[in-house]
């Protein structure tokens, strides 16, 4: 892997991706013991924090190696691995995303009827087919493109093996290649997009019909924080997936990488969840040593 000619704080990074791992691990905790946040909103936000917790340390660990050592390499294989983690968690989170802003939707549109529309199966299996749907693409391109013939001293111009400075490397014409990882990201994308998309004109439609100033101020604030980290997400990894070839610099996609790599999956549990009541509530509960202890047991039990 090259070395960067940016100004990288691995300090910085190192503290980041301990607030990720802290962050998105609180919130699998939590979800998990506290019997109050068995809810398939908080079932979708434990999923998504166990996706951005692989999706980080497929990534950081070995790109704080990177920044720190002199000698900056990656085995063939291990590329292609960090390669295949890539694609799977980010179409996983994608879908994730999706599955989100629709249970917000039927729980703020069909309030009576969300307990039986939103039932444990369908929860389980929508979580289920987000994690699987990144299985076809990640095994697929990544095969396909660690089979190209590759030229020179395979030096990886990026932090990490990303499918725009692996492709520079590769000595035949990639236009297929190209197009039809451009249709599989465009597919990707825009389905979860397309129903994150509905799901809040909905939700903002029903909002508007809430008497209340506070309540619709109240879920407009909610919705805002949810665009936020979606458009931070859906931006980044579009520009720099969606033409692997494009015309941006060196660095700038490697700033662009790092926002989605190393800040959103820390900026979700704050988004998310940590600014939630209940969440605050279920946390001072689970750091009281005695109720802690009987929720595992219960738990324990249960299980």
């Amino acid at each position: 892997i090259g070395r960067s000619s940016l100004p990288t704080n691995q300090t910085t990074i190192f503290f980041m991706f301990l607030a990720t791992m802290i962050g998105n691990s609180l919130i699998v905790v939590i979800t998990t013991i506290d019997p109050a946040l068995h809810t398939p909103m908080y079932y979708f936000l434990k999923n998504l924090a166990l996706a951005e917790i692989c999706y980080s340390l497929s990534i950081v660990p070995k790109m704080l190696m990177t920044l720190l050592v002199e000698r900056k390499t990656i085995s063939f294989t291990a590329c292609a691995l960090q390669l295949n983690c890539v694609v799977l968690f980010v179409t996983c989170e994608c879908f994730l995303l999706g599955t989100m802003a629709y249970d917000r939707q039927v729980a703020i549109c069909h309030p009576l009827h969300y307990s039986t529309m939103m039932n444990r199966n369908l929860c389980v299996k929508m979580a289920i087919g987000s994690w699987l749907s990144g299985v076809p693409g990640a095994v697929g391109f990544t095969t396909w493109l660690f089979t190209l013939p590759f030229c020179g001293g395979n030096k990886v111009d990026h932090f990490f093996c990303d499918v725009s400075p692996v492709l520079k490397l590769v000595c035949a014409d990639t236009a297929l290649f190209e197009l039809l990882i451009f249709i599989a990201i465009v597919i990707i994308v825009m389905i979860p997009f397309s129903l994150i998309a509905i799901s809040y004109l909905c939700i903002i439609h029903a909002v508007l019909q809430i008497p209340s100033g506070v309540g619709q101020k109240r879920a407009f604030s909610t919705c805002a924080a949810h665009l936020v980290v979606v458009t931070l997400f859906y931006s980044t990894a579009g520009i720099i997936h969606l033409r692997p070839k494009s015309s941006l610099s060196s660095n700038m996609k490697k700033m662009v990488s790092l926002s989605y790599t190393v800040v959103t999956p820390m900026l979700n549990p704050i988004i998310y969840s940590l600014r939630n009541q209940e969440v605050k509530q279920s946390l001072r509960r689970c750091f009281d040593r005695r109720l802690l202890m009987k929720q595992l047991a219960i738990f324990l039990l249960s299980g």
